[in-house]
């Protein structure tokens, strides 16, 4: 099934030799939107809502020695690590500095707004588009702050590729950075207060990917990614005000991003699996 739909996207645009396997598929181009014939129903309607927001699951399967090596933030806890289906509403792992320090903590992956009156809505705040961050109001007192942006760590995203018919199912991609490293999303984040609680919620930009050839075969968006410590930093950085932060926001060069298909359970709505057998198609 994976070989035919990997020899069509070759045959398109002579791009290297790719095995059935799950090796990363590089130069599939934009116009490809279709899919091998697969045994999985339909998405449902649950599902859709998930499909629909760009970058809607990723995963953050390093462990806490891995992560503070790589972030040199003390990181004392095992949550949110070792995770392989992080979705919308959940608690995620960050990196915030509201202090002038950087801290890590877990933050809610949907933004509530601070003016917010309940949880309704922030499933669907989980990205923020860079074109428009600094003039929506949900996030245009929160991009020019560094105290309220973030790092989202994670070493890997899925996405979905559209099927030819809108009632066929859609092919998960599961997407890495240099191999599997760990990066950050570059986000926003804010706490509100509802009812007698404090929540910390937290939003992922987004921008064009037409600059990444793999990025662009499955999706015209892909998350901003920071994969270098120097771009972290300054992410954080207080003397960085909004054009200056905007100015990290570029699409990740395709030469580091690798993508293969991914199982179809990791749209799976309700209690979503847990495992590495997610980050492969089935045999």
């Amino acid at each position: 099934m994976l070989r035919g739909w990997q020899e069509r996207c070759r045959a398109h645009d002579h791009a290297e030799p790719m095995s059935a396997g799950p090796e990363p598929i590089r130069g599939c181009p934009p116009a490809i939107r279709w899919l091998p014939m697969s045994s999985t129903a339909s998405a449902s309607r649950a599902e859709l809502h998930i499909l629909e927001r760009m970058c809607g699951r990723y995963t953050n399967t390093a462990g806490v020695q891995e992560l503070n090596d790589r972030f040199r933030v003390p990181i004392t806890s095992d949550a949110g690590t070792r995770r392989f289906n992080i979705a919308p509403t959940e608690e995620v792992l960050a990196i915030v500095s509201p202090r002038g320090e950087p801290e890590a903590q877990m933050l809610r992956w949907g933004l509530v707004p601070s003016w917010a009156h309940d949880l309704k809505g922030s499933a669907r705040l989980i990205n923020a588009r860079m074109e428009t961050v600094a003039t929506t109001p949900a996030y245009r007192k929160l991009i020019p702050r560094a105290s309220r942006r973030a790092l989202q760590l994670a070493d890997g995203y899925f996405e979905w590729l559209k099927p030819e018919k809108d009632s066929g199912p859609r092919q998960p991609f599961f997407f890495q950075v240099d191999g599997g490293a760990p990066f950050a999303f570059a986000s926003v984040w804010t706490p509100a207060r509802i009812g007698e609680e404090w929540i910390h919620s937290i939003s992922l930009l987004t921008c064009d990917a037409s600059p990444n050839g793999i990025a662009r075969a499955i999706h015209d968006r892909m998350p901003v990614i920071l994969a270098d410590r120097d771009a972290q930093e300054a992410w954080l950085d207080p003397s960085l005000g909004t054009d200056d932060a905007l100015a990290l926001c570029r699409a990740l060069p395709a030469g580091r991003l690798s993508a293969r298909p991914a199982n179809p359970a990791v749209n799976r709505p309700g209690d979503a699996p847990e495992g590495p057998e997610l980050l492969f198609a089935p045999a």
